[in-house]
């Protein structure tokens, strides 16, 4: 795959607190904040875009790191290139201040941004709230942005943070006590519901965590693990990233029955009943 030149998004800025970022939009209707995996908006992750602005909602990429629309697949570009790109948008991220790596029990200062874009595109877009999908190093960006009443549809898709290095940082996910406990509540009131999606054999999101966050926020978290064989093929990665690099896109494959599953909860909470509408067995497990 080449790089994507962007035709078909919208291009603009967002500024909050004196911090202004890029953002790439595709669609209309009502808001699902786009959160790309490490090393950027990759064309995969504008593929799954693309997707969610042809269910009837606009896909709003925010530019956290990398050159959006950058081929970083090694099969395609090489593995040096890859990985010098790689390594320059982790080296970016790890001496921000606004991402939080290692730390236990905290958010990312970034998420107090996002949910300022969330709200803003909520008005902007229109519809019952806002969807929020976050992928590797974003992915419980998803989680800490659902303090926010309008954000009703949050994803995280092989949530990596924090790096799982010790026992302690693989059993929990980077946001705040008090943030989870405003989460908690409002799945217990209000019925929200958090999808997770991982690769069971994946390093960087193990099993303790999402048992971290089934203990936390009970039935209103759905887990899709999926097996390390449903991971596309030819990827030269190992398994990690479900709605992008690995996925399989055809018919009745885990990856797909996933992205299709994340796709019905951004219609079902979006677009169907608004945010209280059933999701049911919405991406069950596999």
């Amino acid at each position: 795959m080449a790089d994507h030149d962007l035709t078909g998004f919208d291009r603009g800025t967002f500024t909050h607190d004196g911090t202004t970022r890029r953002i790439l939009r595709r669609g209309t209707g009502p808001a699902v904040i786009v959160l790309a995996e490490i090393p950027g908006i990759t064309p995969k992750v504008l593929e799954f875009a693309e997707r969610v602005a042809a269910i009837g909602c606009t896909a709003v990429l925010p530019v956290l790191f990398g050159t959006p629309g950058r081929d970083a697949d090694p099969a395609h570009i090489g593995r040096l290139k890859a990985g010098l790109y790689m390594a320059s948008s982790i080296g970016k991220v790890c001496v921000s201040r606004e991402f939080t790596v290692l730390a236990t029990g905290k958010s990312s200062p970034v998420v107090t941004w996002l949910r300022a874009l969330a709200a803003h595109e909520h008005q902007r877009c229109g519809g019952p709230g806002v969807g929020a999908v976050g992928m590797c190093l974003t992915g419980g960006f998803a989680l800490a942005m659902a303090t926010d009443e309008r954000l009703l549809a949050p994803v995280l898709s092989q949530p990596s943070m924090p790096l799982p290095v010790t026992k302690s940082r693989a059993g929990t996910t980077d946001i705040s006590a008090e943030e989870l406990a405003a989460v908690r509540g409002r799945c217990e009131r209000e019925g929200l519901r958090v999808m997770g999606l991982r690769f069971r054999g994946d390093r960087l999101v193990p099993g303790d965590r999402f048992a971290f966050l089934r203990r936390e926020l009970g039935e209103a978290f759905t887990a899709v693990e999926l097996d390390d064989s449903a991971a596309r093929p030819d990827a030269v990665q190992s398994p990690h990233a479900v709605l992008t690099e690995h996925l399989i896109d055809a018919p009745g494959q885990p990856t797909r029955v996933a992205l299709d599953g994340v796709l019905d909860l951004f219609r079902t909470r979006l677009l169907e009943q608004g945010p209280l509408a059933d999701t049911e067995g919405v991406g069950a497990g596999a």
